[in-house]
């Protein structure tokens, strides 16, 4: 009976053990819940694909404008070669040399010709291609080369169709011309206040336009400020150096109505006792 009990005993303890060493030789498995950070996701094939596929699209893209660069500059004259490498459109380049300027390809551009004459505006509104100056919203092109381009600013479309329109000076005078429409606009909606900053911006942008003076000269008169008023009118005539001008034509018809305008306010204001009772309100104040 001993001996039956001791080998069974003996096979029990001999099982145990085979299943402890085979347990030691099977690799571990670990179950672990997947860790997700607030705000992450879990990868996806298609989001690799995805993500591998702009990239390659990037990359195309850039070599697609690195051949229109090398095309751009291996023709151009030195001028348009500087224009080109600093990232400006200029006039008399080709079509090529504005998408080099600009760093695009003709994707970001809606091309229609008509008549010998190409215009390139932006294939959408709200991703207007961009030179270093700013927002570039019209080309055209005439026998191959820029006649003309615009940039949209805050004021308006700013057009570039000569050498001097591409200057710092240029750009200051159609940016005052935009702000004296601007202000003409206001003034004759009675917004005094605001046709006033408007002029005085293009005053600074363009210092000494008579006409620019006169309308301040207008403005201040009709805000019931005689004093400030009565300066710019003879700021104004001062600035036209009378004896020099002659009326020729429509352009000088109305500068010499604004002339005498100017002469009669100024009669008026100082004849009139507009000055002295100012001057006797503020000193009574």
């Amino acid at each position: 009976m001993r001996d039956g009990f001791g080998l069974k005993a003996y096979g029990s303890l001999a099982a145990v053990l085979a299943a402890v060493l085979f347990a030691a030789c099977t690799p571990a498995q670990i179950h672990e819940e997947p860790i997700i950070y607030q705000g992450g996701r879990v990868g996806t094939i298609e989001g690799t694909a995805s993500a591998s596929e702009n990239a390659r699209e990037r990359e195309a893209m850039a070599g697609r404008r690195d051949s229109i660069t090398l095309a751009a500059l291996a023709t151009c004259a030195p001028d348009i070669c500087d224009a080109v490498l600093r990232g400006e459109v200029a006039l008399d380049m080709t079509e090529t040399q504005v998408l080099a300027a600009t760093r695009t390809t003709h994707s970001a551009w809606s091309v229609a010709d008509a008549g010998g004459t190409t215009v390139m505006v932006p294939a959408s509104l709200t991703a207007l291609p961009e030179d270093m100056v700013g927002p570039v919203a019209m080309v055209q092109i005439r026998a191959g080369r820029v006649s003309s381009y615009g940039y949209r600013e805050s004021q308006g479309i700013r057009v570039v169709s000569m050498p001097a329109d591409a200057t710092t000076e240029g750009r200051a005078d159609a940016l005052a011309e935009s702000m004296i429409r601007e202000g003409d606009e206001l003034a004759a909606r009675g917004a005094f206040d605001a046709a006033l900053n408007r002029y005085d911006r293009a005053d600074i942008l363009r210092p000494g336009d008579p006409m620019t003076t006169y309308r301040i000269a207008s403005v201040l008169d009709k805000q019931l400020r005689p004093i400030q008023a009565l300066i710019q009118y003879q700021l104004f005539l001062h600035q036209l150096e009378l004896e020099r001008i002659e009326a020729k034509g429509d352009a000088d018809a109305k500068l010499a109505e604004a002339i005498a305008q100017a002469r009669a306010r100024i009669i008026f204001i100082e004849r009139g006792g507009q000055v002295q009772q100012v001057q006797q309100d503020e000193q009574g104040g």
